[in-house]
């Protein structure tokens, strides 16, 4: 899927805003320290692990000659980060130069992390204690139907055909920022950052989800460093193993229930005991942080008469492809639908544009289409942004005719009056009438009202 960003902060930009004394109680924990090294662009991890072991600063200069003359724009970037994250902290002497300095918590921990390993705070629950546990294949299909669920019921599909057991107060937190409604008689719609969500990987929505989430939590009072030291935590443990509730605390109780309804964790219930079971979503927390996400295989190929054949089973692609298409028929393992002016200009009204539209279709093509070029039909991108195009020649703008004025001069008064607002749109001096913005109706009444008297 195509990487895009939606208006909201990266999830690692959260964890540098966080202060000083909390984020060093973040790097108080050695995985947390590994995870936040993985996030790290390349050329940053290097620097990390070169002065791992390194005590005291060390020279701007230094770091430099370590740099090629084409790397330079990388070294900048690499370095920024590691500010960012009071992982270095940067300080400028008169008539000297910088210095870096290794966060002593940080480093201390990491050392200790990568020479002895970590042990995390719970350990498997022995197999004579639980129940049957489902296989590894079983786990990723509920994952993956518990997810598809979440985001069906997100976009307010009426495909969904069962309830989450999210709390529509979470829901509404999950929707802020991708779904719009205009006044309480209207419908929540996509808003465009809702459908580059829609665009986005599993991993990058999963994060945009998190985000939400802990800045919802601390909002009420959660703090923020124990819940994002927990979250990456939990990425740590072994999918498919057993851990037992009862080494949680109430907090994280309650954190592993809404985790459970969005299907980064299993929870089952013993004879005496209950347990969580973590899935994919949950262990590849840390690692999709490095947004090293690879390209999934495309199910869509369109043909030059705008016919559309979508090989898939899920109904959120289905809801997808509802957006900008006429959906034809539906079939076990294939959809089809079709592109057409109605369906893009619907589209084209709840904030979707043409390119990312194209760029769907391009990123998510059939690998049977995949390796021709282009593997979208030229004839069928270029008509899409010419239908855009098309649209956007003509702004409506709600306006009210006046006419049959008693006089001239109060014709000629109204135009300044309208003039001054900023709400004339049109005049007709010969024939004395006026177009002027629905927005000062009330104005314009009250003035005409006096000129009247």
């Amino acid at each position: 899927m195509p990487q895009v960003r939606i208006v909201a902060k990266n999830f690692m930009d959260m964890v540098a805003s966080l202060p000083a004394v909390k984020l060093d109680k973040l790097y108080d924990n050695s995985f947390i320290c590994e995870a936040i090294l993985r996030s790290l662009p390349p050329l940053a991890k290097k620097y990390v692990l070169q002065l791992l072991y390194i005590d005291g600063p060390v020279t701007a200069k230094w770091l430099e000659e370590w740099v090629l003359s084409d790397g330079v724009s990388k070294h900048k970037v690499a370095i920024d980060r590691l500010i960012q994250l009071r992982i270095l902290t940067e300080t400028v002497e008169r008539k000297k130069e910088a210095t870096y300095l290794f966060n002593p918590t940080f480093q201390q921990n990491l050392q200790r992390h990568i020479v002895h390993g970590g042990v995390l705070p719970r350990e498997p629950m022995p197999s004579n204690v639980t129940a049957r546990l489902p296989s590894l294949d079983d786990l990723d299909a509920y994952a993956a139907q518990q997810w598809e669920m979440f985001l069906l019921h997100l976009i307010n599909s009426a495909e969904a055909e069962r309830s989450t057991n999210i709390s529509s107060s979470m829901m509404k937190i999950f929707q802020r920022g991708l779904l719009n409604q205009k006044d309480d008689r209207d419908s929540l719609k996509l808003t465009e950052s809702g459908f580059q969500f829609l665009l986005m990987d599993t991993n990058a929505q999963l994060w945009y989800i998190v985000r939400e989430y802990i800045t919802n939590c601390e909002d009420h009072g959660v703090d923020t460093a124990d819940l994002i030291s927990f979250l990456l935590e939990l990425s740590f443990h072994v999918t498919g193993q057993a851990y037992s509730l009862n080494t949680l605390s109430d907090i994280q109780k309650n954190i592993i229930k809404d985790l459970a309804d969005l299907g980064l964790v299993k929870l089952q219930q013993g004879r005496k005991e209950s347990w969580f079971i973590p899935t994919k979503l949950a262990t590849n927390l840390s690692i999709s942080l490095a947004d090293t996400s690879s390209r999934k295989q495309g199910f869509v190929v369109v043909e030059t008469n705008f016919r559309m054949y979508a090989y898939s089973t899920s109904k959120l692609h289905c809801e997808i492809l509802r957006l900008f298409s006429r959906i034809e028929y539906q079939l076990p393992n294939l959809i089809v639908g079709a592109i057409t002016k109605e369906s893009l200009y619907k589209a084209f009204q709840n904030g979707i544009t043409s390119e990312q539209i194209v760029s769907f279709l391009q990123q998510n093509a059939h690998p049977r289409v995949a390796e021709k070029m282009p593997c979208v039909p030229e004839n069928v991108t270029d008509q899409i942004r010419l239908w855009e195009a098309d649209l956007n020649r003509i702004e409506m703008t709600p306006a009210h005719l006046y006419d049959e004025f008693p006089s001239r001069d109060v014709f000629e008064a109204a135009c300044d009056f309208a003039r001054e607002y900023g709400g004339l749109l049109w005049e007709n001096s010969k024939k004395m009438r006026i177009v002027v913005k629905a927005e000062i109706l009330a104005q314009m009444k009250e003035f005409l009202r006096k000129q009247r008297q």
